[in-house]
């Protein structure tokens, strides 16, 4: 990882880390040979837009604050018809993984360059994924058109961001991370980025859950954050992503919730047929089996267990396991629809992960 509190990344983006870092946004919208930046966020983070756009000046053509959790295209519509009024030539995504969505959504419309100041540790800003949702099902796809040219990562930004909320932000980041170690697609440069991912999570994480406003063990997430989210962008998903894909789709549960009660259980799936490649994440965490060692880790850090308690009803459990077996992504363990309905059932239940 990176050392150095203004240290730089120049590779397909140009990613910053460092206190403050959100003031530099002028200077890189200007780098970008752009100067009518279109702010966007959502609601909750409206007042922080304004904020950056007093600090960018003229440089902000206007404020989309409408931003919505799974990319709703119209949504995204809605966010282009007032990209178009205000003759935007460029994005400032300022938010979690729902406006740096957003962003994505209209640049792979427009072509608009984007500067992404995330406020979570989702990681959806290092990749060329977009997920986006339309008559309640969330497709992906991947196009370096949708990808940040730049990252600030300011963590003044998140060092109010709830503990809640950062745990379950981190985990989605390392779910990013666990399947890398596994897909078909992994070489010895993914997994050492995945690890190195994990490890800034695994040491950081508990810091910043017993001291909210450490800088550096904040800082030290967003770089596992990055890790994770650009270890993400050079593989395949496998089941983890697409379960949180089919219940973000289908029942609009919260995403980072979703993913931090998932991933012990798709682990537990996968175990057996990728031993060897998950066998560094168990030893991480403090050995054993690496979906106990998840469970456990998680659940230290209060962690949701259930996705009955994210609004999830019994009910829904028949036809999210067909939906989720259906197409599936290439996964190391056959997607076999009665085993991932038996998956879910301990997942709704907030029972521990079973093979």
């Amino acid at each position: 990882m990176l050392e150095g509190c203004m240290a730089e990344i120049v590779t397909e983006q140009k990613v910053r880390f460092g206190r403050g870092m959100r003031r530099e946004t002028g200077e890189e919208i200007a780098a970008l040979g752009r100067s009518r930046a279109v702010i966007l966020s959502t609601p909750h983070q409206a007042e922080m837009a304004m904020d950056l756009a007093g600090d960018i000046g003229s440089a902000s053509a206007g404020l989309f604050t409408g931003a919505a959790m799974h990319t709703p295209v119209d949504v995204t519509e809605a966010a282009l018809t007032h990209a178009r009024e205000v003759a935007a030539d460029c994005l400032v995504a300022i938010g979690g993984g729902s406006t740096v969505g957003l962003g994505k959504a209209i640049a792979l419309r427009t072509g608009l360059p984007q500067v992404a100041i995330p406020t979570t540790y989702a990681g959806s800003e290092a990749t060329p994924i977009l997920g986006q949702t339309e008559d309640g099902a969330k497709t992906t796809l991947t196009d370096p058109r949708v990808r940040p040219q730049t990252v600030l990562y300011d963590p003044e930004l998140i060092a109010t961001l709830p503990v809640a909320m950062t745990v379950t932000s981190a985990l989605n980041a390392m779910a990013h991370a666990v399947e890398a170690l596994y897909a078909r697609d992994r070489d010895a440069e993914t997994d050492a980025l995945a690890m190195d991912g994990l490890r800034a999570f695994a040491q950081g994480l508990p810091a910043v859950v017993e001291t909210p406003g450490d800088l550096d063990a904040r800082e030290a997430t967003q770089r596992g954050a990055w890790a994770c989210g650009a270890v993400l962008g050079r593989v395949g998903m496998a089941l983890h992503h697409k379960l949180c894909h089919t219940l973000g789709g289908m029942l609009n549960l919260p995403h980072a919730e979703t993913h931090a009660v998932i991933l012990p259980h798709a682990t537990a799936y996968n175990q057996d047929a990728a031993a060897d490649r998950l066998r560094p994440l168990a030893e991480l965490l403090g050995g054993g089996r690496p979906a106990d060692a998840l469970w456990s880790f998680a659940g230290r850090l209060g962690a949701p267990r259930s996705l009955r308690e994210l609004g999830m009803k019994e009910a829904d459990l028949d036809r999210t396991a067909a939906a989720a077996a259906a197409n599936p992504y290439w996964n190391p363990r056959p997607v076999e629809q009665d085993a991932i309905r038996a998956l879910l059932a301990r997942a709704w239940a907030g029972d521990p992960p079973a093979d």
